[in-house]
């Protein structure tokens, strides 16, 4: 644990980016607040630890089951054409995935890589809620 890490502390840290979801077997889940992209998530371990070869073989098989878990709750409640898969953590060194649906219609970064911070939409707390309990029930 990193008292200065907002997967971690769960605290205001979090709160400047993400709302949290549940826990899944090896991690946990949160919705990003900034979304551009309906229904863009986190999955961050649950152990800190900064890159994937930190994990033992079975602890990152769990891991890239929670992902693929969340991949699919995300494909049923939003229909995307794609989901995208964002690792970086070069500056919060704690192992999470970006998962990112992208869309017919999308306006922008067809073909590129996403923005990580766009600051183009934010939502309502019941617009979150509202996400979250999509998300939730495809879980």
């Amino acid at each position: 644990m990193d008292n200065n890490c907002a997967y971690c502390m769960e605290n205001e840290l979090l709160d400047a980016f993400g709302i949290k979801i549940c826990d899944l077997t090896d991690s946990k889940l949160y919705l990003f607040k900034e979304q551009s992209h309906k229904g863009r998530v986190i999955v961050a371990h649950k152990k800190h630890v900064s890159e994937i070869v930190n994990l033992t073989l079975e602890e990152r098989a769990i891991f890239m089951e929670d992902i693929a878990r969340v991949s699919n709750a995300l494909h049923k409640a939003f229909n995307p054409k794609k989901v995208n898969y964002g690792a970086y953590g070069d500056t919060g060194c704690h192992l999470h995935f970006h998962l990112v649906p992208k869309y017919e219609d999308d306006e922008f970064e067809w073909g590129g890589v996403f923005q990580m911070n766009p600051q183009r939409v934010t939502l309502s707390d019941e617009e979150y809620s509202e996400l979250i309990e999509k998300i939730k029930e495809n879980l």
